[in-house]
């Protein structure tokens, strides 16, 4: 569920670490556009976690270099 009250279902793909943080990659199963949602994981305590947007441009090509190095040979990118 969205900060707007709209749920989505996703695809769970995998967890990276980089940095000391850990990043979720999900893709949307209702949509076609194939675009990966990259999240970073705030701990909360020892059962839950926050999933919070990533502004920073530099990580997020960082993360997703990372995770197109380790799933070259699964997924087509496109540049």
């Amino acid at each position: 569920t969205d900060e707007n009250g709209a749920d989505t279902t996703f695809e769970y793909l995998d967890v990276i670490e980089y940095q000391g943080k850990e990043y979720l990659f999900l893709l949307p199963v209702d949509d076609e556009s194939g675009e990966i949602l990259i999240l970073e994981i705030e701990p909360v305590d020892e059962e839950n976690e926050n999933y919070l947007s990533v502004d920073n441009e530099q990580t997020l090509n960082a993360v997703f270099a990372i995770f197109k190095e380790k799933f070259q040979d699964v997924f087509t990118f496109e540049d």
